[in-house]
């Protein structure tokens, strides 16, 4: 403890000359270890989740949905290649335990009701208010120079019809377009509690992109879970495929004609892997607000044991508390050291408090 803290006793202490008791337990004062000298509050998740997952109790009011839409595979060399793409999402999900719509895949079906089956699946998501909604765009996609659209069988769909379908989706919602030209999809679909990701940087890159496959490995790979805490995050898989991405462009002696962007700020802008190192920026943003990716972080298809476990609301609470500490050390550098002590003190207890009623 520094800057007027010191300890008192166990579990107490003593800040600007007011002493504080807090009872905390061992695996409270492991999360605020975790939480003070770890690079990544995920990291701290991580830490807590074995100790506390024994004694938590699951309350799971509703489940999360995941709807897989592969398009028109336009050349009989893409149709196996969806298929495999959506086959791991579809997989994932259901082990998740989670509500999964396919569309697209049914050889059978007529290819006239694909856009109609998406928006119904859309329109029936939209009366849950609490769990995760996920769509997942496999395919190809255009760019007219006017409007973006992903190719289904039959007719298409739009960035702006898709975003009119999602008006009255109140749940946190993720949507991951791998198509081509799928960049327009970002400021169309992009707001407050959503995590939007495009394959492309641009309308313009409209070759055949691979960042599909690459993501669809990493949403579940434990690989990819950067920080260590038995899951790997939407962030973490995103980071991941586009690494892995650029990777094999370079091993293969390309130009890179890709370049993956996430929104979760609701700016329609996204954020580059390649202005990350694993988990921290490499760069700070003008106006001082943290970049892209924070949100995304607390999305994880496959969640493990202890965040399985916590309550919606408890849950919901946590990760409004983690963001905070998040945006917190972003804005340490033009902060007295005394007021970021004294902020940090009180978001870490609050976390441990929080932490230790879940696992009564």
């Amino acid at each position: 403890m520094t800057n007027g803290q010191k300890a008192v006793g166990s579990g107490q202490w003593a800040t600007g000359g007011t002493t504080r008791a807090i009872r905390l337990t061992t695996v409270s004062r492991l999360f605020l270890f975790a939480c003070v000298f770890l690079p990544s509050i995920g990291s701290s998740r991580g830490l807590c989740a074995a100790d506390v997952a024994s004694d938590t109790k699951a309350n799971v009011t509703s489940q999360p949905t995941v709807i897989v839409v592969v398009g028109a595979e336009g050349a009989v060399t893409y149709e196996k290649l969806f298929q495999e793409w959506a086959d791991r999402w579809i997989v994932s999900a259901k082990q998740a335990g989670h509500e999964v719509i396919a569309i697209g895949r049914e050889a059978g079906d007529s290819k006239e009701v694909d856009r109609t089956r998406l928006q119904s699946a859309i329109t029936a998501a939209s009366k849950e208010t609490h769990a995760e909604l996920w769509i997942v765009l496999i395919g190809h996609g255009t760019f007219d120079k006017r409007e973006a659209k992903f190719n289904l069988r039959g007719p298409d769909v739009s960035a702006r019809e898709l975003a009119e379908w999602l008006k009255p989706v109140a749940r946190p919602t993720a949507i991951v377009n791998c198509a081509a030209a799928s960049a327009p999809f970002l400021g169309a679909l992009s707001g407050p509690n959503r995590v939007v990701i495009a394959a492309t940087k641009s309308g313009a890159e409209q070759n055949f992109t691979r960042f599909g496959d690459f993501i669809s490995r990493a949403i579940a790979d434990p690989q990819a879970d950067l920080d260590k805490d038995n899951q790997t995050s939407l962030w973490e898989a995103y980071l991941a495929a586009s690494r892995r991405t650029a990777e094999f462009y370079s091993t293969d002696g390309r130009l890179l004609t890709e370049h993956a962007l996430l929104d979760d700020s609701g700016d329609g802008l996204g954020v580059r892997a390649d202005q990350f190192r694993g988990l921290m920026p490499l760069e700070e943003t003008k106006d001082g607000k943290p970049l892209d990716g924070q949100h995304a972080h607390q999305w994880h298809l496959a969640k493990n044991s202890t965040d399985s476990a916590l309550p919606p609301d408890v849950l919901k609470q946590r990760n409004e508390l983690e963001r905070a500490v998040l945006a917190l050390r972003d804005r340490k550098s033009k902060l007295p050291s005394d007021e970021y002590l004294l902020e940090l003190e009180r978001l870490l207890v609050e976390l441990a408090e929080l932490n230790e009623s879940a696992g009564k």
